[in-house]
């Protein structure tokens, strides 16, 4: 592996960091609005599966006690 100097390596993190291309104000906004949106919806789905799934867990444990 080559070794560099540290002033060398100052200067290629200034290289690579000038590279970076930050979102616009408007593009954040729009990801954060989707993120809450998707988060919502799968919120409310999975509290639906599960509320479906416990009410057939509650019923089979309630036929099965009527059954003993």
């Amino acid at each position: 592996m080559a070794k560099t100097s540290p002033g060398e390596f100052v200067n290629q993190v200034k290289t690579e960091a000038s590279k970076i291309v930050w979102p616009s104000s408007r593009e954040t906004v729009m990801t954060a609005v989707m993120v809450v949106i998707m988060t919502t919806t799968l919120g409310l789905f999975f509290f639906g599966i599960d509320t479906f799934f416990g009410a057939i867990v509650r019923w089979l444990l309630a036929f099965a006690a009527g059954q003993a």
